[in-house]
């Protein structure tokens, strides 16, 4: 549900409407001068028309350039209930490998992953969504929200390919340092200990998507990991035999897709009790999403912000109107 509520950024601003009342006297007393001066001349009165219509333009000057002095929102803001016993997280892979696609004209994995997890976040209005990007770390972008607007926003301008790069030599475990510039999923194991869930969501789903390209996989500490958390993992794969990275139009012949990928993502989903699709079977993560995070009673009332419109400019240009009618009835 739509809600829409005006605020006022300086409302003792509204003081300078007082204002009016000096050329509104002045003009009054004016008026009274000049009504005796014509009875004592005998000259018949002005039209009450006449005294009234310069009368209100003052006024609606001095109040309309009040209410812009005051500076008047009005703002916009959806209602919805949300679930607070169940939050997900998309996390993107965001190596370079995710540049690949079919033909230099081609859509790439990133692009493709990006419009997918959209998709996957329309399908839970009423579940608390975070953004999350995957190289040899996983950093988050956006905690679990209920706004779709800001979810939406953190893909598009704060989630791309080394958008951030990978960490130089970033321990991942006692001992072990990832490789910079490959997937690191066995990374994927902070979730279940830094802090990426609320503690009161005992529902969790972590959905990965991503191309499977990892030289790096330690499925039991991550498997581990997300069942000490209670976390669900479901992971989507973005990936085609003849996909190349291009640069200038020409592929990169350092890349080559690995098949293996579909076997990575397989242990995986092993490891953590979950599943792994490919990407024609986004309908598949769906249901499973769904199926994972269940049932529950939304109760929690999130009211969003939206789009903020000012309306102060408005107000003093209308100010002008009444303005120059009093400029245009004083020339005649």
């Amino acid at each position: 549900m739509l809600l829409f509520s005006v605020h006022f950024l300086t409302p003792k601003g509204a003081l300078l409407g007082l204002l009016v009342l000096l050329p509104l006297a002045a003009f009054l007393a004016t008026s009274r001068r000049a009504a005796g001066v014509r009875q004592a001349l005998g000259v018949p009165d002005v039209p009450e028309s006449a005294r009234v219509v310069p009368l209100v333009a003052v006024v609606a000057v001095g109040v309309l350039l009040g209410l812009a002095a005051a500076q008047p929102l009005v703002e916009r803001s959806s209602e919805r209930t949300v679930r607070s016993d169940a939050e997900a997280y998309v996390v993107l892979d965001v190596t370079r490998s995710m540049l690949a696609r079919q033909g230099a004209q081609g859509r790439m994995r990133i692009e493709r992953a990006k419009q997918a997890a959209e998709q996957l976040r329309a399908s839970l209005p009423d579940v608390k969504v975070g953004v999350a990007s995957l190289t040899n770390r996983v950093l988050p972008h956006l905690f679990p929200s209920a706004d779709e607007d800001v979810f939406r926003a953190t893909l598009d301008k704060s989630v791309g390919v080394d958008r951030p790069a990978p960490g130089t030599g970033f321990i991942i475990a006692p001992g072990q340092v990832s490789s910079r510039n490959a997937t690191t999923f066995s990374a994927l194991a902070n979730m279940g200990t830094q802090g990426f869930f609320s503690p009161e969501a005992r529902k969790r789903v972590v959905v990965v998507l991503t191309d499977g390209e990892s030289p790096d996989v330690d499925a039991d500490r991550v498997g581990s990991s997300f069942r000490r958390a209670g976390i669900q993992a479901v992971f989507l794969r973005f990936w085609g035999a003849g996909e190349r990275v291009f640069t200038n139009g020409a592929a990169e012949p350092q890349y080559r897709p690995q098949p293996e990928s579909r076997a990575i993502l397989a242990s995986l989903a092993a490891a953590t009790d979950g599943r792994a699709f490919d990407e024609a079977d986004l309908a598949g993560v769906e249901r499973q999403v769904h199926q994972d995070l269940g049932t529950g009673t939304a109760q929690a009332v999130a009211n969003e912000r939206g789009r903020r419109l000012p309306l102060a400019p408005y107000l003093a240009a209308v100010a002008i109107l009444p303005l120059g009618l009093l400029l245009w009835r004083r020339d005649r």
